[in-house]
């Protein structure tokens, strides 16, 4: 199969960033807002029922952090085989990334069955947030065939540039969680009143419905690979080179589960409304992260293939315009969280002792978006030349070394408010280490593109000198 000349050779950079990026943006913000619904309509159950949720988290955080953290792998090295024209070996990756989706699934499908139960009463005694906790999880995780397939199928999609479908596939899904949220939890329009179950059956569905049509987009649409049955068979030099990124970047995904399951922990010696308050803004902080995610993905990509053909100034541009966005968008989100924080957390039924809680949480965390975009941005770049061990290296600084000690320490002054200044601190520091590691990507990855131009110019041309020094410097 000949490969043509893909856009995100040719195409300006500000106008393929935005084309790229933009559908995956528009439609995880709808993955955001189908998360916060998700919750609000848990909400109306009661507390008890959204601290479930927000116990849940963790587990599922872990589940998409294996899922995405494998899609980086294979993102990374088949937009390089395209930029390379290696058409067999992009279907090589595409074929073993489907069979890695379905190894995740069956890991998960074993925890739901048998250890949902034993993870619940491993942070809280109280029998209702244990019931409706492990009623919620064993759903969601014996369901996961879902979420593993819809995010491998999408990844394949956006590395060829094909990011409008992955914007339908996850719109779908995401809609139809919304709506059959309120039908099976509440039982309307002759359905039957399933509670919390309905939530985790909403999910499922939703997620198994957006990872068929990704499977006939790609099947239709995407001619940049071929996905045949008979192909999805073990490539052990394929698997070792998608996990040799993969890793770190699901090792570094995963440490958000560990900090989360510490952080809820140390709050619930508080008060099980401290830990819903935690819940919630991760609802609502999926609306400001999401977007800058969703850049991420458009830029991975591009930058994959413009290294895969030694375009030096492509790449460049593409890593200022991404940092530049992410701090405009995370830029908007601290500004509405800061003004409106009492009305976001109405959203979700909040008594007067969450609102206490959680408005100066809100505010407090919030100051922390700005470092962030940063961060994220630089951590997408890390991983797009291949080098995800300095993004591991990055968050287990940010979560492991500093975010949760910390929040273990200030919760010893007695005062639940106190805990969340860890996030402006962490923040802080992973930003200056994401310069440190920016600096090392640009002398070891970008900068010698240049002499390898200019040797393939000498080649070329038969010359033995360059006739303007500096030229290729």
């Amino acid at each position: 199969m000949q490969i043509t000349e893909n856009k995100m050779g040719v195409m300006p950079i500000k106008r393929l960033l935005i084309s790229m990026s933009l559908p995956i943006m528009a439609s995880m913000l709808v993955q955001a807002l189908y998360n916060v619904v998700d919750s609000i309509f848990v909400a109306q159950i009661n507390e008890n029922a959204l601290t479930a949720v927000s116990l849940a988290f963790p587990i599922q955080n872990l589940m998409i952090a294996i899922a995405v953290g494998t899609g980086v792998g294979i993102n990374s090295l088949l937009s390089r085989a395209l930029g390379e024209k290696n058409s067999k070996r992009a279907s090589d990756v595409a074929n073993n990334g489907i069979l890695l989706g379905l190894l995740g699934y069956i890991i998960f499908l074993i925890f739901g069955l048998f250890f949902s139960r034993s993870y619940f009463a491993s942070q809280t005694q109280d029998a209702e947030i244990i019931q409706y906790g492990v009623t919620y999880l064993s759903i969601v995780c014996i369901g996961s065939i879902g979420v593993f397939m819809q995010v491998i199928f999408e990844r394949l999609l956006q590395s060829t540039g094909n990011t409008f479908h992955t914007m339908i596939t996850q719109g779908t899904g995401a809609i139809i969680n919304i709506i059959l949220d309120p039908i099976l939890i509440f039982g309307l329009l002759g359905a039957p009143k399933m509670g919390i179950a309905g939530a985790a059956v909403a999910t499922v569905i939703g997620q198994i419905v957006a990872a068929i049509l990704a499977l006939v987009f790609n099947i239709t649409l995407n001619k940049d690979i071929s996905i045949q049955t008979e192909s999805i068979r073990p490539n052990f030099k394929v698997i070792k080179d998608i996990y040799a990124i993969s890793i770190p970047s699901i090792i570094m995904l995963s440490i958000t589960s560990i900090t989360t399951y510490g952080i809820n922990n140390i709050l619930i010696n508080f008060t099980a409304t401290a830990t819903a308050v935690y819940g919630v803004y991760f609802k609502l902080q999926s609306f400001v992260f999401m977007p800058v995610f969703g850049l991420n993905n458009g830029m991975v990509p591009i930058i994959g293939y413009n290294y895969g053909a030694k375009n030096k100034d492509r790449i460049i541009e593409t890593i200022k315009l991404s940092i530049i966005y992410a701090v405009v968008i995370m830029t908007i989100g601290l500004t509405i969280i800061q003004v409106f924080p009492e009305k976001l957390l109405m959203l979700f039924n909040a008594s007067e002792d969450m609102l206490s809680i959680g408005v100066p949480a809100l505010r407090i965390i919030s100051l922390s978006y700005i470092f962030a975009g940063i961060s994220i941005v630089s951590s997408s770049v890390f991983q797009a030349f291949g080098n995800g061990v300095l993004s591991l290296l990055s968050a287990i600084t940010r979560q492991l070394v500093v975010l949760l000690p910390v929040a273990y320490g200030l919760s010893l002054m007695g005062n639940v408010n106190y805990i969340w200044w860890s996030y402006p601190i962490a923040e802080i520091i992973a930003l200056i280490l994401s310069i440190i590691f920016l600096k090392y990507i640009y002398d070891n990855k970008i900068l010698p593109l240049n002499s390898e131009e200019c040797i393939s110019t000498m080649i070329e041309k038969k010359e033995k000198t360059i006739t303007e020094p500096g030229s290729c410097i």
